[in-house]
């Protein structure tokens, strides 16, 4: 669904919208996108129409580190203070977390890599289920009761205006979507999207980092507190099936128990991590001459992380759902035995 927009035309009348929310996935671009939304809301009158909205991936996101006594924030804290500072008050921040039963009849944060293993397949472009499941979902129901307040007093579906930090300079996908454009209409609510730094290049997203003195996240920089913009090029998971090849060893680097609870999802499904490389190669090129410096290594070792494993130890026992469909034309190189079930 790409037309009907709400308001007629490329860009948005911000004033048109009854809920308007920024998706602050904690990176560089997401904070120049709430900048841009900010100074629009600001202008229209609107900015109490605004909510921030982080859906958290939980131990796969990149955490919290302390480098020479100084703490450098988490993703998920690093977006609560952006929407903070950009104006938007603590009740309109949203942060949800995908759940599921935990079999004693309550709920339980449902990790990434969990799901991975229950599905039996790594992610594939045609298969993200990381961001229709994990996020977009999250979002729509996120907004679910403020949507049950407003659609009886509006006497009209709910016009929701949902606010992406994706950049055409990223992909090619990402080039050719629209800038503006419906997602979905309902009796309920109808949902547009706006893409405001869809033009942008990184260099202009660093000036305005610069000039406004606004703080990035330490992965993408050489060591925590470096300032430096030499870590990762971009802050999605700490392992990311989309990421450069070099972006994917500094994440092998910096959180190696990561890396190696990958290993092992693709050992016991059959599937490699990414169609062109497994995890168990990538921990193997990470050994070798010339891999990036990680900066920081993260231990892992925190209760987060250990319920991860926990659940997916138990998952990799279960059936999986999908039979694995091997990416790699030939069987990668070692599959590394680097977690005992």
């Amino acid at each position: 669904m790409t037309s009907n927009t709400i308001t007629p035309g490329p860009v948005p009348d911000l004033a048109d919208y009854d809920i308007i929310c920024g998706n602050l996935s904690y990176g560089a671009d997401s904070r120049a996108m709430q900048h841009v939304l900010m100074e629009a809301a600001r202008a229209a009158g609107v900015a109490d129409r605004v909510w921030t909205f982080h859906a958290t991936l939980g131990p796969m996101e990149w955490p919290s580190v302390t480098v020479r006594g100084r703490r450098h924030a988490s993703v998920a804290e690093l977006a609560a203070r952006q929407s903070r500072e950009s104006g938007v008050p603590r009740s309109r921040h949203l942060e949800l977390a995908k759940m599921r039963d935990d079999g004693a009849g309550g709920q339980e944060p449902y990790d990434l890599l969990t799901y991975t293993a229950l599905y039996g397949r790594f992610m594939r472009l045609n298969t993200r289920y990381c961001t229709k499941g994990f996020k977009e979902q999250l979002e729509e129901t996120s907004h679910t009761p403020e949507v049950r307040r407003l659609r009886p007093l509006l006497g009209r579906p709910v016009r929701v205006l949902k606010v992406l930090g994706l950049r055409g300079e990223e992909s090619a996908s990402r080039a050719q979507r629209p800038a503006y454009r419906t997602v979905k209409s309902n009796t309920s609510r109808h949902v547009d999207e706006w893409l405001p730094a869809k033009a942008w290049t990184k260099a202009q997203v660093r000036e305005l980092h610069a000039e406004q003195g606004y703080e990035w996240h330490w992965c993408y920089d050489s060591e925590p507190g470096a300032c430096d913009w030499l870590g990762s090029s971009r802050c999605s998971c700490s392992s990311c099936f989309l990421a450069s090849r070099r972006d994917s060893l500094l994440g092998v680097l910096r959180r190696p128990r990561i890396a190696e609870a990958t290993a092992l999802v693709e050992q016991v499904r059959g599937d490699s991590f990414r169609p062109d490389i497994s995890m168990a190669e990538l921990i193997a090129l990470s050994r070798e001459p010339g891999a990036p410096r990680p900066g920081v290594v993260i231990e892992d070792e925190g209760p987060d992380f250990a319920r991860m494993m926990k659940r997916l130890r138990w998952a990799l026992k279960q059936e999986p759902r999908r039979l694995p469909e091997l990416a790699l034309s030939a069987p990668p190189r070692a599959l590394l035995p680097v977690i005992t079930l």
